[in-house]
C-alpha cells in the first residue's frame, strides 16, 4: 500500500483548533478538524470513512469555505491507492 507521507500544515492547524473551540461550528467541520488534527506532525493517513465525508463536503453547496478547507486537507491526506 503506498503511504501518503503529506501532514497538516500549521495554518491549517490553526484553522482546525479554531474550528473545534468555536461553540458554532458544525458537527462536520469538527469531525474534519479533528480528522486534520491528528495527522499534524506524523505521517497518519485519513481513513476510509473520513475520506467520504470530506468529499461530500467539497461537492455540496452547503458547507462553508473552511469547512471546505479542512475537507481538502483531510482528502490530501488520505491512501493514494483508494
Amino acid at each position: 500500500m503506498a503511504k501518503n507521507t503529506k501532514q497538516t500544515s500549521s495554518r491549517v492547524a490553526s484553522l482546525a483548533a479554531t474550528t473545534l473551540s468555536n461553540n458554532n461550528s458544525s458537527q462536520i467541520a469538527k469531525s474534519l478538524a479533528a480528522s486534520t488534527l491528528s495527522q499534524r506532525g506524523n505521517i497518519r493517513q485519513t481513513g476510509a470513512e473520513m475520506e467520504k465525508v470530506a468529499s461530500r463536503v467539497l461537492t455540496s453547496e452547503k458547507y462553508s469555505a473552511t469547512t471546505k478547507e479542512l475537507a481538502a486537507s483531510v482528502l490530501s491526506q488520505a491512501n493514494k491507492e483508494r
